[in-house]
């Protein structure tokens, strides 16, 4: 066995040293020690262990072990230090009268028998009396190679450093009967109870959670579509939302009257009385298209003009066409905010021109996510412009369309909402798309009723999650999870989730499946016998 020591400071290190003790003493050159490591089983060449009363150069660091008459070093003895060398022969010198090595580790000093006594008498006779003494070094051997015997084959690996040593050693025989002593074989990794996971049963994704960079005014909230929440801002009362209120009118459309692939649907004629009205709704100031009486649009048609130029009037013409009069269609809006969980949202109007419709930004999240599925709205509020039959070319207030992946949704903005903007963002992580939606409420500014403050800061929430963003492994294909009726279970695949730091995911094991669940992902992947 090895032991550790702390180092103590040789008084004069030389190249050589001299070893005494033996007939013709000689000369042994500290090159000896270079070597990395010390095969127990080639006992009778330079270095040997033998159990204690001496260790390999190379098991050693020189005066690693301090001592009552000098210092315990690793070649040569100073001023009555025990020399660790093996003699060239394979005996060893003997041990300095009345130096018991000491340690302050937590385990005992090894024993000090009669005949080392014996041998350390002879340090102060005669050379010739010496002579006429049995050599120790047999006894030494002797007991070396009970030891070895005793304790099997081993492999100690050494690193030399100034006054310390690191030590690693594989035991392949049965274990030295000495339970005080620390053992310093290599355990494998635990393996996994007969019922339970070799992993937790909560996965936090490591690191330091993200900090968004929230609006000081308004409200905020931001998500990731299937991941789950980056977090709000405190204050998610009622307000109003402006334009964006039109986001849930085109949702209703579309459910009521859905467009495949690239269809433009039916037609939508406008009605005398509603092109009647648009001279005075200019005269408001509303953000209207123009129409004329008999004046025919597609589905598409009418929900571009309702979704990029955020025209009014297009609202009350959809709401008629859809339910047949504008209070039936605003029951439908209200039912479906109620359906959806949107508790703090009561809409009065299709287009949001009247401040009494009122919402918060986690309701319009969720609205979005559940619009941005439909792939006629979707290819509607990415772009950039479109063209309607009498209005002609129209174009989109959402001015952040095409960076930084944002794709959607609306903007919206009165003096009594402020600037708003409900956004949508494609982002891939590990081959996947994510949808990130969000929401910047409430933002005043000079131009505009603040649109412009809150287009801005919506990009930089955007940014922000995108860099948070990332894949990260929870189990690796092979690597058993849970051992059942002793046969080790592992994935057969690697799984990984999608996240941020500090996002939490919790396993649970179905019979020969484990299913990893976020707030808003659940994956499974099967277990397999190794």
């Amino acid at each position: 066995m090895s032991r550790r020591a702390t180092a103590r400071q040789r008084p004069t290190p030389s190249s050589t040293v001299h070893v005494p003790g033996r007939a013709g003493d000689e000369t042994a050159d500290l090159s000896d020690h270079a070597e990395p490591t010390a095969d127990l089983s080639d006992h009778a060449e330079r270095t040997a262990e033998l159990s204690g009363f001496a260790e390999s150069p190379a098991a050693r660091p020189r005066n690693a072990h301090p001592r009552d008459g000098g210092t315990w070093g690793g070649s040569a003895r100073d001023g009555g230090a025990w020399d660790g060398d093996a003699r060239r022969d394979g005996s060893w010198g003997p041990e300095p009268r009345d130096d018991r090595p000491r340690t302050d580790e937590p385990w005992q000093d090894e024993p000090w028998h009669d005949e080392h006594r014996e041998a350390d008498r002879g340090l102060s006779e005669p050379a010739d009396a010496r002579t006429r003494r049995p050599r120790t070094a047999l006894a030494f051997t002797a007991i070396g190679l009970a030891v070895l015997v005793a304790g099997g084959a081993g492999a100690v690996a050494a690193r030399r450093g100034p006054g310390a040593i690191t030590t690693t050693a594989q035991w392949t025989g049965a274990r030295p009967s000495d339970t005080t002593q620390p053992a310093i074989a290599v355990q494998p990794p635990p393996s996994p109870s007969p019922s339970g996971v070799a992993l937790p049963a909560t996965y936090t994704v490591p690191g330091t959670p993200p900090e968004m960079p929230w609006p000081k005014s308004g409200q905020s909230t931001l998500r990731v579509v299937g991941v789950g929440s980056l977090g709000t801002t405190p204050d998610q009362r009622p307000v109003p939302i402006a334009s964006v209120t039109k986001v849930m009118t085109a949702y209703l459309v579309l459910r009521d009257h859905p467009l495949s692939g690239g269809a433009d649907g039916p037609s939508l004629t406008v009605s005398d009385e509603e092109a009647a009205r648009y001279p005075d709704e200019v005269a408001k100031g509303e953000s209207l298209v123009k129409v004329t009486a008999g004046e025919v649009l597609t589905e598409r048609e009418a929900l571009d003009a309702l979704m990029l130029p955020s025209a009014d009037n297009m609202a009350l013409i959809l709401a008629r066409w859809d339910a047949g009069s504008v209070d039936a269609f605003l029951d439908k809006m209200n039912d479906a905010a109620a359906s959806l969980g949107m508790t703090n949202t009561h809409y009065t109007d299709p287009s949001g021109l009247a401040s009494s419709t009122v919402s918060t930004a986690d309701d319009q999240t969720v609205l979005a996510a559940q619009a941005m599925k439909i792939t006629a709205f979707a290819q509607i509020v990415a772009q950039h412009s479109a063209k309607v039959p009498v209005a002609g070319t129209v174009k989109n207030y959402n001015t952040l369309l095409g960076s930084s992946g944002v794709d959607g949704i609306k903007t919206g903005s009165t003096s009594a909402a402020g600037g708003c903007l409900l956004f949508a963002a494609r982002y891939q992580v590990a081959g996947k798309t994510l949808t990130i939606v969000g929401a910047v409420f409430g933002q005043h500014g000079p131009t505009m009723y603040g649109l412009p403050l809150a287009l801005s800061r919506s990009r930089s929430l955007i940014v922000a999650a995108q860099h948070a963003l990332g894949s990260f492994p929870i189990v690796t294909a092979g690597h058993t999870v849970v051992t059942k009726d002793g046969v080790n279970l592992a994935p057969a695949e690697t799984l990984s989730v999608i996240g941020w730091p500090g996002l939490e995911f919790h396993t649970h094991l179905r019979a020969e499946t484990l299913e990893v669940d976020g707030p808003e992902s659940h994956q499974t992947v099967d277990l397999v016998a190794q």
